[in-house]
């Protein structure tokens, strides 16, 4: 006879462990199936306030009080020691040209740091995901759910419950499911089980990323002022952010953990150069090599033993056509994904996930199908979003300013966002969660499309000197100000900004 479980969740990350964490609090019974085995390599790596906000509201809503540690740089540290982690007090940018050093000027003209937190202490984190993923396996080990990892679901079939054989080695076996969440962040397993159509159609952006983990490299604000600028007005010390170093065809990020490890990577337009039939340490060395400062910084620099070599990745791009269908739901990250800049995966997905959390507490049938289909549109909707805000950042790169404007469409969206989650918290915690960054509202809507008509209007005519930039900076500053409570786009503060968090 077959195990049955009220709910099979495919894909043990961070997302699909604390599904099966909170769902067996709901009093379900739950199991947990893996491909691979922890501790294994993963990037999504940068939490961000709204990330962090979301764990600490499922860590008080359902009892899970390690989960809080988890969701602050101090305590976490203090806790969980020997889980792995970075300190991330914001996001941080710096534009390069091609062929020359880095420079700046004593207005941070070439920079731009946004503080997502007050303190070390209350701050953001990097998560090395090779322990936080192991982390929480052990978790869903200690709490007695069952949990098959180097594991496959070989096939499903539909009967009034779900049928899945399961893969492991040479054995086989069956269980059986009233529901099934697909937690894997890749289309694939749904496409194979319920052929789900992929697709990367429709998006403004298109990147793809080369990446692996580094040590032995220097801090990049130690470079700057050893080019003579200076940083003593810094809002926080730069390499201890989400590093993002601005480039003429894409960008690369730094995210640094406390044991020196560095995650390092590069992020290119596929638009401007899809660089095809490059290797990743084809692609890797060319970049390097335009970019004078960081060829020296990465100098010294070598391959951690984990994975040990640059990977590349296809298209980033990507969007499932189904997102929710009878009796299954894919999560966020396996629904669709844009791209890594602002760090915007992780709270997406946790947001994904609040939402699933709530829709298995409606008590009738038809109340949890209707949640269903407003959760598919919301992520729909965020995708949407995201990829706008996303996009209009890779056509501004070349550009600096325009490039520190448009960001601040981006922050304004987040301010939005977590200023409504510490409300609904306070007022009324027990409601389903809106989508992440409100992308299903009108006014944010109606913001980011009159922004990105904005920029549209501006290439067209294909103006780039002072004074067309400096008004179109002024046009993003007056479409964000009805969401702008954190003095953004503030001539005065030379793009030093201290204080960005949500305001209630």
């Amino acid at each position: 006879m077959h195990a049955r479980y009220d709910v099979l969740i495919a894909g043990a990350g961070f997302a699909g462990s604390l599904a099966a964490l909170i769902l067996q609090r709901l009093g379900l019974r739950v199991c947990l199936v893996e491909k691979a085995r922890h501790p294994r390599f993963a990037i999504g790596e940068s939490s961000t306030p709204a990330a962090d906000m979301i764990l600490r509201d499922l860590a008080r809503e359902y009892d899970l009080p390690w989960l809080q540690a988890l969701s602050r740089y101090g305590t976490w540290c203090r806790q969980f020691p020997d889980v792995m982690r970075g300190l991330k007090r914001g996001f941080s940018f710096y534009k390069h040209h091609p062929g020359k050093a880095f420079y700046t000027d004593a207005q941070h003209s070439h920079e731009l740091l946004v503080a997502a937190s007050a303190d070390d202490e209350h701050s953001d984190t990097q998560w090395l995901r090779a322990d936080f993923d192991a982390f929480l396996v052990s978790k869903v080990q200690e709490a007695g759910i069952d949990y098959w990892d180097e594991t496959e679901i070989g096939y499903m079939a539909d009967d009034g419950v779900l049928s899945f054989a399961l893969q492991r080695g040479e054995v086989c076996d069956g269980i059986q499911a009233d529901f099934f969440i697909d937690a894997t962040g890749s289309p694939h397993l749904l496409q194979r089980l319920f052929q789900v159509p992929c697709t990367a159609d429709n998006f403004y952006t298109n990147s793809f990323a080369v990446f692996s983990h580094f040590e032995q490299v220097p801090l990049w604000e130690d470079m700057v002022k050893h080019l003579g600028y200076d940083t003593g007005d810094y809002p926080y010390r730069a390499d201890f952010s989400a590093l993002h170093h601005i480039l003429d065809e894409g960008w690369m990020w730094m995210l640094r953990f406390d044991d020196g490890r560095v995650s390092i990577g590069f992020v290119v337009n596929g638009h401007l150069d899809p660089m095809e039939g490059m290797s990743a340490v084809e692609v890797w060395h060319r970049l390097l090599g335009r970019y004078p400062s960081l060829l020296a910084l990465m100098q010294g620099a070598r391959l951690s033993a984990q994975p040990g070599k640059l990977l590349r990745s296809a298209r980033l791009q990507r969007r499932l056509q189904q997102l929710v269908g009878h009796r299954w739901v894919a999560l966020p990250h396996t629904a669709g994904f844009v791209d890594p800049l602002f760090s915007p995966g992780n709270a997406f997905t946790l947001s994904g996930l609040e939402s699933i959390i709530r829709i298995f507490q409606q008590p009738q049938a038809r109340d949890r199908e209707k949640a269903l289909q407003l959760y598919a549109r919301e992520i729909e909707d965020a995708l949407q979003l995201m990829d706008k805000l996303i996009a209009g950042c890779y056509r501004t790169m070349a550009h600096f300013q325009m490039f520190q404007a448009w960001s601040m469409v981006y922050f304004a969206c987040t301010l939005a966002y977590e200023q409504y989650q510490m409300s609904r918290m306070m007022r009324a915690p027990e409601a389903l969660p809106e989508g992440f960054l409100l992308a299903n509202r009108s006014e944010i809507q109606h913001m980011v499309n009159a922004c990105w008509r904005v920029l549209e209007d501006f290439q067209r005519k294909g103006n780039y000197g002072l004074r067309q930039i400096e008004a179109f900076t002024n046009l993003i500053r007056q479409h964000i100000a009805p969401f702008n409570t954190a003095g953004l786009l503030d001539p005065s503060v030379h793009n030093m900004y201290r204080h960005t968090t949500a305001q209630v």
